[in-house]
């Protein structure tokens, strides 16, 4: 996450990062449930599939299917490059599926593109 962040601050679109421990706290977290009854909504969601406790497959799917939260964009941002990954995520749609280089100058640069895309380029929908 620190890596992340750093990656997003380096630039000047003012980018708030909010991170979970697992899939639990991902879901209560959108949800505004618990200790997250304040949180914000997401412009965008960065899902790794290998989160402990409630995997980022039962995440994004539970995001997709839930009326207020669909339409966040979600990008997958994770280590597989599982083919049944890629297509399972799509089936649940996600926006985008991006598998982390391991290398640290590579990883910052995807981070640097997924900045530059989505907030530069995309008009994202409305908050509610």
């Amino acid at each position: 996450m620190r890596l992340t962040r750093k990656a997003f601050e380096n630039d000047r679109v003012l980018i708030r990062l909010h991170r979970v421990e697992d899939g639990i706290q991902a879901m209560q977290f959108l949800r505004r449930e618990g200790d997250f009854a304040d949180a914000p909504r997401p412009d965008l969601i960065l899902l790794d599939l290998n989160m402990p406790r409630k995997s980022g497959r039962e995440v994004l799917k539970e995001i997709k299917e839930d009326p207020q939260l669909h339409s966040i964009p979600v990008v997958v941002l994770t280590t597989s490059d599982d083919e049944k990954d890629v297509a399972r995520s799509y089936e649940h749609q996600a926006n985008s599926y991006v598998t982390k280089p391991v290398d640290l100058d590579q990883f910052r640069e995807v981070l640097k593109t997924l900045k530059d895309y989505w907030f530069s380029v995309v008009r994202l929908p409305p908050a509610d």
